[in-house]
């Protein structure tokens, strides 16, 4: 046995399944509970990005609604399959159909990267031929600024337009917080890395580990086992002697009761009997003395003075009262029962309790029987178990794990060892990257700068009462920082619309077929397309790891099962290789543990309940005939007064009637008074209280005989069943308990067979290291280090590089409301028609004026400056 369940635990150790048999014993233990310790691991199966979890989502909105086209899989499977290559046959008709699809399914993405090389193209050209224009007087060039009456409201709505747009441009601390938040994630990726490659080193030195704590459990059944053998008399004996009880304890106290209920009946008749012949003589002797009270009373009345007149009504009232002076109780037909007494005295000579006692300690001894008879059988079964053990515990040194798992751990090494390898380039090229990022991030914030400065002293500095040509420094000055910062713009802003475009167009294309279709596992799917990664192979993976292309293991499935912590055997479906649950067949391989607790021969002997002189007193009692006892004669004899009439209430009648004068027939009927009131106290009281006695104990007699036929046949009924029972089923009890017994000490091992199997299936080697090392590789590194932060970065510059083309723009407008102008416009009058003047005096004709605008350089109009606008009205010439 020990053999077969060492055998059977190193072919389960060395493979895994998942089935679960249930007990063949039927037994389902309790207070037997199996665990493997869990394991923690260093790195986290869930990643969370904290608050720019907010904007990436934001972002991955936009890139859905540029992007909104389903994860092309066919497409993806045709690249993969080799079946598209522009390099040879181009023009194919799969091969044109192919790239519209492709075109089709970028189009969002080509759209918006075509604008912005749009962009980027139009933006220098545009900014060269805008400063040629200006260097010609034209595009606002010309340092001279018109008058009109829109001109306040055109400064205000060109300011807060400008302000707006800077409001937005703000948006460039996207671009800040994503090239921040880039640069310390990739920092930590020497840390991630770590943890993940220590969680595979753990998860790979726990399962030794493993292995000895699920060979070491088997201590815990086999504990379970030793206690309740060292209990069998408890276990076994007691469960016989619960059996038998409810069947043997009822008879034999019925048995008991009766012999109790004899003896009692019999000492009651005993008394019963003393009680009667007591109750004859004093009955017989009150009966003598009322008939002597009563002839003497008689004689007394015969008295002469009863003959007077004053005495004759009193004589004759008490003459005819002497009637009631007979005694009324007369026991002499009531028979003795001295025979009753004789038959019991002879039935009592077996002793049935004593007989009942024996049954019960027969009864009572079962389990100390048992443990007698198991004594050897017990210890050769402890040293099987502990044999047993020996070579459970053996199984652990004859497992090749340690060579498997040095190979595993030496690949986990070389990959570490090439990762940190290329993490100090990595680390590098990140700060390069970083440091361009944030040139591109400063050089819009410094556009920003000058557009805020210029606003600001614009702003403050402006007087609405200096002319064009008089305006402050301050003003000059704001308008001199906006045309700056539209300088700068048109310099930067292209260069930085490239480096946008390529950002968007490659972390675009990430995050829509990389790390969106990670998160749903259709990227999975693709990969577990049958015969897709080689064309002979069904399953890729099922080939590439059991060389078994056919079974049905997929890419989706195994990172699922490692997600959920599954074991390697129902994640890899080594069941298809190595079936535990056939192995791990209950009855199998315990078998001999189940023949050996049968061989028990635990044997109880008969117990016989009553032997055969108790079974005859049984019978003589139920024809002893005390049932048959005339009750109701003792009964009836008993209940009555001793006396017709209470003599003590007839001496005080006597009494009171003796009002006869002073002589002998009042002193010879007051001796006569005297003598019936100790009649009564001295004999019928005492008589009065016999009959008492008598009448209770009769009825207590009658009450426990009544029906004592019935009571005793059912009483030998149910004894014969009980004793057939015994005689005829005791052994199959005694077989049944112990295969109970048998099938508890199997069910320890029953269910620690079945959580070997359990653990090997569902627990042991759990993969959700394997799990989290790819999520931290892709879903952390890739997407939510690199791809997301990136995304957000494009998105923030992006959106800040396309505000600079209104801002500059509104800023060239608003700036010649600053700038201090050489030249203005001033309004002068002059006439239509000019009239010479003629040497003599004549009328002058009335000739109508229009106003003339003139431009006054800066230099020739200092005077005309400080007239009033008044002065500069129309004239008449």
């Amino acid at each position: 046995m020990a053999l077969l369940l060492g055998f059977l635990l190193l072919l389960g150790l060395c493979e895994d399944t998942l089935s679960e048999e249930l007990s063949s014993s039927g037994y389902r233990p309790d207070g037997l509970e199996f665990q493997l310790p869990p394991t923690s691991y260093q790195t986290s199966d869930s990643y969370d990005p904290g608050l720019a979890g907010f904007f990436f989502q934001i972002v991955r909105f936009f890139v859905q609604i540029v992007q909104p086209n389903a994860f092309p899989e066919d497409i993806l499977r045709k690249i993969i399959q080799k079946k598209f290559d522009l390099s040879k046959e181009y023009d194919k008709p799969e091969n044109v159909v192919l790239t519209l699809k492709i075109i089709y399914y970028e189009i969002g993405i080509i759209i918006c990267a075509a604008l912005g090389l749009l962009f980027v193209i139009l933006m220098p050209l545009v900014g060269f031929f805008f400063c040629l224009c200006r260097c010609c007087n034209k595009c606002g060039g010309e340092m001279h600024q018109r008058q009109k009456k829109s001109g306040p409201f055109l400064k205000k709505y060109f300011t807060i337009s400008l302000l707006v747009i800077c409001v937005f441009i703000i948006g460039i601390i996207y671009g800040f917080a994503a090239n921040h938040y880039m640069r310390t994630n990739v920092e930590e990726t020497r840390k991630l890395s770590e943890s993940n490659f220590n969680d595979l080193r753990t998860l790979l030195n726990v399962v030794p580990g493993q292995i000895d704590y699920i060979l070491d459990q088997f201590t815990l059944p086999k504990e379970k086992a030793f206690d309740d053998l060292d209990n069998i008399n408890l276990l076994v004996g007691g469960s016989i002697y619960e059996r038998l009880k409810p069947k043997v304890l009822p008879v034999l106290k019925d048995i008991k009761d009766l012999a109790e209920d004899m003896k009692t009946n019999r000492d009651t008749l005993v008394r019963m009997n003393t009680v009667l012949t007591d109750m004859k003589q004093s009955s017989a002797q009150l009966r003598t003395s009322l008939r002597d009270v009563k002839t003497n009373m008689e004689q007394t009345l015969m008295d002469p003075q009863c003959s007077s007149p004053a005495a004759a009504p009193t004589c004759d009232s008490i003459r005819k009262s002497l009637s009631v002076l007979d005694g009324s109780a007369n026991f002499d037909h009531l028979p003795s029962l001295d025979g009753h007494i004789t038959q019991l005295d002879g039935l009592l000579q077996t002793d049935l309790s004593g007989l009942v006692q024996k049954a019960n300690e027969s009864l009572s001894n079962i389990p100390e029987e048992v443990q007698n008879q198991t004594r050897d059988f017990i210890s050769e079964f402890k040293k099987t178990l502990n044999s047993l053990q020996s070579d459970v515990k053996n199984i652990s040194t004859k497992i090749p794990i340690q060579k498997t798992l040095s190979n595993f751990v030496r690949y986990i090494n070389d990959s570490e060892d090439y990762i940190l390898q290329y993490l100090p380039t990595m680390e590098e090229c990140d700060s390069y990257r970083w440091l361009v990022c944030l040139v591109i991030c400063c050089l819009l914030t410094l556009i920003l700068i000058f557009y805020l400065l210029g606003l600001l002293c614009g702003t403050l500095g402006y007087d609405q009462k200096a002319t064009p040509t008089r305006r402050g420094c301050v003003s000059n000055t704001g308008g001199l920082l906006l045309m700056v910062g539209v300088g700068l713009s048109f310099f930067f802003s292209w260069i930085i619309m490239t480096i946008v475009v390529l950002t968007f167009v490659t972390g675009g294309n990430m995050e829509k077929l990389v790390c969106e279709p990670y998160r749903n596992k259709k990227l999975f799917q693709v990969l577990d397309t049958p015969y897709l990664l080689n064309e002979d192979w069904k399953y890729y993976l099922s080939g590439l790891v059991f060389n078994k292309p056919d079974i049905n293991l997929t890419f989706e499935q195994v990172y699922s099962d490692c997600k959920e912590n599954k074991g390697l055997y129902a994640t890899l479906k080594l069941d298809h290789i190595y079936n535990v649950s056939e192995q791990l067949n209950i009855t199998k391989h315990t078998g001999d543990i189940n023949s050996n607790l049968e061989n028990m021969n635990i044997r109880i002997e008969d117990i016989e309940l009553l032997d055969k002189t108790g079974m005859k007193t049984l019978m003589d009692l139920r024809s002893s005939g005390i049932d048959d006892i005339d009750y109701a004669a003792y009964l009836n004899a008993t209940e009555r007064s001793p006396t017709r009439v209470n003599l003590i209430s007839f001496a005080n009648n006597l009494r009171r009637k003796n009002q006869l004068p002073s002589g002998n027939l009042k002193t010879s009927l007051k001796s006569h008074t005297d003598t019936l009131t100790n009649i009564q106290e001295n004999q019928v009281v005492p008589l009065q209280n016999s009959m008492n006695a008598m009448h209770q104990q009769m009825k207590g007699l009658q009450y426990r005989t009544s029906g004592l036929k019935v009571r005793v046949s059912t009483t030998i009924f149910f004894l014969n069943s009980t004793q057939d029972f015994l005689t005829s089923q005791l052994s199959e009890v005694v077989v049944e308990e112990s295969k109970q017994f048998g099938n508890k000490i199997i069910s320890y091992f029953e269910r620690y067979l079945q959580w070997v199997e359990m653990a090997i299936t569902q627990q042991f080697a759990a993969c959700r290291p394997v799990a989290t090392a790819l999520d931290s590789a892709v879903n952390v590194f890739l997407c939510s280090y690199i791809v997301d932060p990136l995304n957000l970065f494009w998105f923030g510059v992006g959106k800040a590089t396309i505000l600079l083309l209104p801002a500059v723009i509104f800023a060239v407008k608003l700036a010649k409301y600053f700038r201090r102008m050489y030249s203005e416009d001033v309004y002068e009058d002059e006439p239509v028609n000019k009239v010479q003047s003629k040497p003599r005096a004549q009328t002058v004709p009335r000739v109508q004026t229009v106003p003339m605008v003139q431009t006054v350089p800066m230099t020739n109009m200092r005077h005309a400056n400080t007239r009033s606008r008044v002065e500069q009205g129309t004239q008449t010439i």
